[in-house]
C-alpha cells in the first residue's frame, strides 16, 4: 500500500500501521481515511498529504 507524507511536519502515514490513537485502523487505505481525519502530529488535514516514494 502507498505511504503518504505530510507536506508540513514530513509525519509519514504507512497503511500497515494506520493511526489508531486517531481511529483509523492498520490497514486502512490513506482514501479510506475520514475527511475530517488531521496529521497526528502537527494538525494539518488531509489535504497537506502527498503519495511517499521511499
Amino acid at each position: 500500500m502507498q505511504k503518504w507524507i505530510c507536506t508540513a511536519c514530513h509525519y509519514i502515514y504507512d497503511p500497515a500501521v494506520g493511526d489508531e490513537d486517531g481511529g483509523v485502523a492498520p490497514g486502512t487505505s490513506f482514501e479510506d481515511i475520514p475527511e475530517d481525519w488531521v496529521c497526528p502530529v502537527c494538525g494539518v488535514e488531509k489535504d497537506m498529504f502527498e503519495p511517499y516514494e521511499d
